[in-house]
């Protein structure tokens, strides 16, 4: 069964952050993760978002999103997020 990851980011230091894209979809499609959605300007119909961009990532299985959440690979580009 399918499993789903939501992030909701807030980019303070592009360049930063591009350290940590410049190398994450490689870590995602070593546990199986799959970008479905990255959209820098959502619409909010409802409530306050403080952030600047959201990503939507399906993985094949909890197993697998759990693998690479708890990674040494995706430990070491975290910090760039």
């Amino acid at each position: 069964m399918s499993y789903y990851f939501i992030a909701q980011i807030k980019i303070t230091d592009e360049l930063e952050y591009q350290k940590y894209i410049d190398k994450a979809g490689d870590i995602f499609q070593k546990y199986n993760g799959k970008y479905l959605s990255v959209d820098n300007a959502p619409v909010i119909l409802e409530g306050k978002w403080d952030y600047t961009r959201a990503v939507l990532i399906k993985f094949n299985s909890k197993n697998d999103f759990e693998d690479w959440y708890n990674s040494e690979d995706y430990k070491e580009i975290l910090k760039h997020r």
